[in-house]
């Protein structure tokens, strides 16, 4: 496969006054042609400053983007003006944000808002653009008649697809998608997931799912790269990911999900919290949670490492303990 968008080194901070925030810090990160990568991590982890860094939509004040490149296809799109970006945004990337209730103008039927989409980056008449808003209705599973209707007429299950057909309607290469499903019940987030991955298909798009479910990721994405303070700690394909992760944090995350095999009182949290983003460890952004911590991981900030088959992790105990070769 073909590497469509390749984030390196990436540092966005938000100056603020109560101090600078690091919400990434060095981050690299690659979408291949036709996958789902997979992004999981706690809240204030840095995924939603990440998915902002790629759209062009990081605020600014207080945010600023320090360093590093976003490629896609060739193109550097840091380096790229506000009007080069407007024709990327929704046209090549497009992105489903976090709540539903809140992407919606509550003045507007939601025909007319995806046919706005449309009409700025497709040249067709205000007709054409709202027959094939129509159109993207269909796609997902709402009638055309519905065109006409404003989005407190829908249940948020609804609202969510209104979004996707928004975000779909110029039929991007890459999507998206900050936790599309977080505040929708279960059985619509399992339709959510199902119609997302059915036009993943269809339009052959890569998609970035963000997500702190790891279920979701089980059942959706070809790979995954979990993130903790801003950086990726480690990356593999979802197979080597569950049956041979690596990282204490990874194992973490695991832990905490009850398994129906077994019989326990009690979940298995992390202990600790997350770091305080202003004022990062100097070493692993770890340590402060990790049973393994040593002095060196407190001093000295440890570098990602390859062990092969795109298996990778950032932490000190796999520079000289073997790990089993991947199958």
């Amino acid at each position: 496969m073909n590497t469509i968008l390749d984030v390196k080194d990436l540092v966005i901070h938000y100056e603020t006054d109560d101090g600078c925030v690091y919400a990434v810090n060095g981050l690299d990160l690659d979408l291949q042609e036709g996958e789902t990568l997979g992004l999981v991590g706690e809240t204030g982890a840095g995924k939603t400053t990440l998915a902002r860094g790629i759209m062009g939509l990081v605020p600014d004040p207080p945010g600023r983007i320090r360093g590093g490149e976003i490629i896609y296809r060739g193109t550097d799109l840091l380096q790229c003006s506000n009007a080069e970006m407007r024709k990327v945004r929704g046209r090549k990337i497009a992105m489903i944000f976090q709540d539903p209730m809140t992407s919606l103008n509550p003045v507007t039927n939601v025909g007319l808002q995806i046919a706005e989409a449309i009409q700025s980056h497709e040249k067709l008449s205000r007709k054409a653009a709202m027959q094939k808003a129509c159109q993207m209705l269909e796609q997902v599973g709402i009638p055309a008649e519905r065109a006409g209707e404003y989005p407190h007429q829908f249940s948020g299950g609804m609202k969510q697809r209104v979004v996707i057909a928004i975000a779909l309607a110029c039929n991007p290469d890459i999507l998206i998608a900050d936790e599309p499903t977080t505040a929708l019940d279960v059985t619509i987030q399992a339709q959510v997931l199902d119609m997302l991955r059915e036009l993943r298909e269809t339009y052959h798009m890569s998609m970035l799912l963000i997500t702190h479910d790891l279920g979701v990721v089980a059942q959706t994405c070809d790979r995954v790269a979990v993130i903790y303070g801003g950086e990726i700690v480690e990356s593999a394909d979802v197979y080597t990911l569950f049956d041979q992760h690596l990282h204490p944090y990874t194992q973490g995350l695991l832990d905490s999900i009850p398994k129906l095999n077994e019989d326990v009182e009690r979940l298995k949290p992390i202990e600790g919290m997350m770091p305080d983003p202003t004022q990062l460890p100097e070493g692993c952004r770890f340590c402060s949670r990790c049973a393994y911590a040593d002095e060196r991981c407190r001093t000295e900030h440890p570098n990602m490492l390859d062990l092969g088959n795109g298996h990778k992790v950032r932490c000190f105990r796999y520079e000289t303990q073997e790990v089993e070769p991947h199958e």
